[in-house]
């Protein structure tokens, strides 16, 4: 495989930003709004999430206070796609608090601005202050939070017509079908980039064969409410209460696949959690339900290798070295999830060295911002 840097996805990514900012600072003042000085969310490999997430649109995540004081989170962007998502979100976030669901579980950070200014959508929110960050609390504490969370998604089951009407110009819908599907298409491109690898290939060819040969449980176990990256970064707790960040990322699907993408993320972050989540399912659900999120797991891990694989033409040097390894440590995630096993502490806890090793400066930043 070749890594061709498209004349440079950083710098490209660099240069639109100070254009963007040109543009939109008085747009900002227009409306009584500053920005910090620092601005984390476009830093280190934010260009990346971009280049490869086209279908998310190119949008900025800004932080910054009203005239007031008040500190706000700013989504901005003047691409089509970028505004079409934020306006999907925010159609999410009025028809969630219509569901009726765990009202005392989930908030929405309060909506300050929503307007179409130039060429710009411009979205405002309160910035939600909390206590400390997720993964500081102690594991009991975040056991709760991450339980409570997810029987809210799952207490919002769309089981009749009338349900289905309610959510279908919203929220996206994914049967066993869709899982399969997108699976098999994360196979073939990856196995596409990754011509010689055949230990990949069959990797990914023994995960579709598990996934089809237990559909009907997939299926079992879908049209539920499902945050789809539910991870610390896209909700804050304030006075024990969750504030979803992302609700674009909201759909009804297969019940475990939230819990897929959060016990993956604890793979990392918080191993003794993981531990703890799946045990809980396995000893208080039916073998069919741990079954599913088990499925689950190995989707969302075939999706992962896929995205890394996707940022290995935009990336060079440090970073290139870097999601290579990413491959290859989630690879390896991916073929011990398939025995039921997990990866060990010393395998984990290397990753994480040469990975601190290879991110960049702007790049750790982001990430205290983020968690």
């Amino acid at each position: 495989m070749t890594h061709n840097t498209l004349p440079s996805s950083r710098e490209n990514w660099e240069r639109l930003y100070r254009e963007d900012m040109e543009r939109i600072r008085p747009l900002l003042t227009k409306h009584e709004l500053a920005l910090d000085p620092e601005q984390p969310h476009t830093q280190g490999e934010r260009f990346l999430m971009q280049a490869v997430t086209t279908e998310s649109g190119r949008k900025l995540i800004l932080l910054g206070t009203t005239k007031n004081g008040k500190r706000i989170v700013i989504k901005i962007t003047k691409d089509p796609q970028g505004k079409k998502e934020l306006v999907h979100e925010r159609a999410c976030r009025t028809l969630l608090k219509k569901i009726r669901f765990a009202y005392d579980v989930f908030f929405s950070p309060e909506e300050i601005l929503f307007i179409e200014e130039k060429e710009y959508l411009i979205a405002v929110y309160v910035f939600i202050e909390q206590e400390c960050a997720f993964l500081e609390r102690p594991i009991e504490k975040q056991f709760a939070f991450a339980l409570r969370a997810f029987k809210a998604q799952e207490s919002a089951h769309a089981t009749t017509w009338a349900h289905r009407k309610l959510i279908e110009n919203s929220f996206t819908r994914a049967t066993s079908n869709t899982y399969i599907q997108t699976f098999k298409e994360f196979k073939e491109k990856t196995i596409a980039a990754h011509a010689t690898n055949t230990d990949l290939s069959n990797l990914y060819a023994r995960t579709l064969e598990e996934l089809e040969r237990n559909k009907e449980t997939i299926e079992q176990y879908t049209d539920f409410l499902t945050h789809v990256d539910f991870v610390p970064h896209n909700f804050r707790i304030q006075n024990n209460t969750i504030y979803l960040l992302d609700h674009s990322s909201l759909r009804f699907g297969n019940k475990y696949e939230g819990w897929a993408r959060f016990l993956n993320f604890m793979v990392l972050y918080n191993k003794p959690l993981e531990e703890a989540l799946v045990s809980y399912v396995k000893n208080n659900r039916s073998p069919e339900e741990t079954l599913s999120l088990h499925l689950m797991r190995l989707y969302r891990l075939g999706e992962i290798i896929w995205y890394y694989t996707r940022t290995l033409e935009r990336s060079e040097g440090n970073l290139l070295a870097l999601n290579t390894k990413r491959i290859s440590f989630w690879s390896k995630v991916l073929e011990a999830a398939l025995r039921h096993e997990s990866v060990n502490e010393e395998m984990i806890t290397e990753y994480k060295k040469s990975r601190d090793l290879l991110r960049s400066d702007d790049e750790k930043q982001r990430q205290v911002g983020l968690h």
